[in-house]
């Protein structure tokens, strides 16, 4: 079965710059925003989206962050050999607006997780969610995007896999299917 790419190369850093074009239409000079990379892959999306703000808006504080769910997920003691991962947030959120970002959305469950665990360092004003890849028509949990890169329409026994040059070697989205 074909695994078709969703998204590649130049189309792949077009779709960050137009999500950081529709950030800075809601969070302005981000002096009172921030943002949070929800460990593992939402890092590499958070510090990509922070890198190329700081290139269109130069001069201005982007604060950005990491943060580990590991012992905030529903399924923490049903899987075995958990690994954290580590949180690195050196800012207070206590009345900020936080943009919350992964790669992929799919069951809700993460950004769940997320929301609880980013609590341990304050209360913000306002919680958004900015994902490169919404798979629709799979929640488990009533969560949705605010900023969406891409939607992909998928069944249950496909993955869609997001590759980071920074650890794979080049920017791509791949739907793999299962074999059987």
């Amino acid at each position: 079965m074909q695994n078709p790419t969703l998204l590649d190369g130049q189309k792949f850093q077009i779709t960050i710059q137009r999500l950081c074009r529709q950030l800075i239409e809601n969070h302005d000079d981000f002096s009172n925003s921030v943002l949070i990379g929800i460990q593992p892959r939402g890092i590499y999306l958070a510090k990509r989206v922070a890198e190329e703000l700081r290139k269109i808006l130069p001069g201005k504080t982007i604060l950005q962050g990491d943060l580990d769910i590991t012992f905030y997920r529903d399924d923490f003691r049903r899987r075995e050999q958990l690994m954290p991962n580590q949180t690195k947030i050196d800012f207070i959120i206590e009345g900020k607006k936080v943009i919350m970002m992964d790669d992929v959305l799919w069951t809700g469950r993460t950004i769940r997780a997320a929301m609880d665990a980013m609590l341990a360092f304050g209360r913000p004003e306002k919680i958004e969610l900015l994902t490169l890849v919404d798979r629709r028509y799979s929640r488990h949990i009533p969560v949705s995007a605010d900023y969406v890169g891409i939607e992909v329409d998928s069944i249950a026994s496909q993955k869609v896999v997001v590759s980071w040059k920074e650890t794979d070697g080049e920017d791509k989205v791949v739907l793999l299917s299962d074999a059987k």
